[in-house]
């Protein structure tokens, strides 16, 4: 019998990360999952790691592999091209979720025919432990697309037959990156609409800095993405100027971009404050 809910998780350089990631995935309280790596042409022992939990778990893990590595993109493919189940969860190889993640988002998905999407609030840790917290909007609008990603990809739990119904990822190396952000926007330019739960279910590995070092490349790919969103959404005009954030974002100075970021995230004023609900991606 199909799971009802299929796991996607591509896995690339990540063997020191990747038992936390899988062990809070199988300790699930809900546990009518499947969960399929695919390992992305990974250089350290990150597919010894993977295949010796599917040897482990042959009834919960799929083990895929590419002969080179093909980048996310392609990767989910591949990865939901395999899926049986209902629903499609992420998951990366680096983070970890709360016990309770998929309970509680297939409980709202269950009772909410008209949400194909679900996210939630964000938890930010690093060696020495969670650090920050980042809210998402919890009823994104299209408005919302302008400003950056409302979803964090790896919170996120959809319905397959949404993701089917825009072809999966897109696959353009233009939206290499954000190739989440560019899915997303199709959905909602399709008539479909998703929400963010309050509640932090996902926890995502990062230091403060990391924002800091995204590539030009992929903050030109975010500009892109962002005026692909304005004209599919049908936004008005003026907010093609928001097309330039994520490139001025990372042409700031590096300290005045972390003062920015801190304020955020809200560690200026009280460094165990929330964030403030501001989109993921700056």
């Amino acid at each position: 019998m199909a799971p009802k809910i299929s796991v996607l998780m591509g896995i690339y350089n990540c063997a020191d990360t990747l038992p936390e990631a899988i062990e809070s995935i199988l300790n699930q309280t809900e546990q009518d999952f499947e969960l399929i790596l695919c390992n992305d042409g990974s250089t350290d022992g990150t597919l010894a790691v993977a295949e010796d939990y599917q040897t482990r778990y042959p009834d919960k893990i799929v083990l895929l592999k590419n002969e080179k590595n093909l980048g996310l993109n392609k990767t989910l493919n591949r990865c939901l091209q395999a899926a049986r189940g209902e629903y499609i969860a992420r998951m990366d190889g680096d983070d970890r979720c709360d016990p309770t993640r998929f309970e509680k988002q297939l409980a709202v998905l269950e009772s909410r025919e008209d949400i194909v999407l679900l996210g939630s609030t964000i938890r930010l840790f690093d060696e020495t432990g969670v650090w920050g917290i980042r809210r998402m909007p919890s009823q994104p609008k299209r408005e919302d697309f302008s400003w950056g990603n409302p979803f964090n990809h790896g919170s996120c739990m959809g319905r397959k037959a949404a993701f089917d119904a825009m072809g999966g990822y897109s696959e353009d190396p233009r939206t290499v990156r954000v190739e989440d952000f560019h899915l997303w926007i199709r959905m909602y330019a399709a008539g479909m609409k998703g929400m963010n739960l309050p509640e932090p279910l996902y926890d995502l590995r990062s230091d403060l800095t990391a924002a800091g070092r995204r590539r030009l490349k992929a903050r030109l790919n975010e500009a892109y993405v962002t005026g692909f969103g304005i004209h599919r959404l049908k936004l008005p005009l003026w907010r093609y100027l928001l097309v330039l954030r994520p490139v001025l974002l990372g042409l700031l100075p590096r300290a005045l971009y972390l003062k920015l970021h801190k304020k955020k995230l809200g560690l200026l004023a009280n460094p165990e404050a929330q964030g403030d609900g501001e989109e993921n991606r700056a």
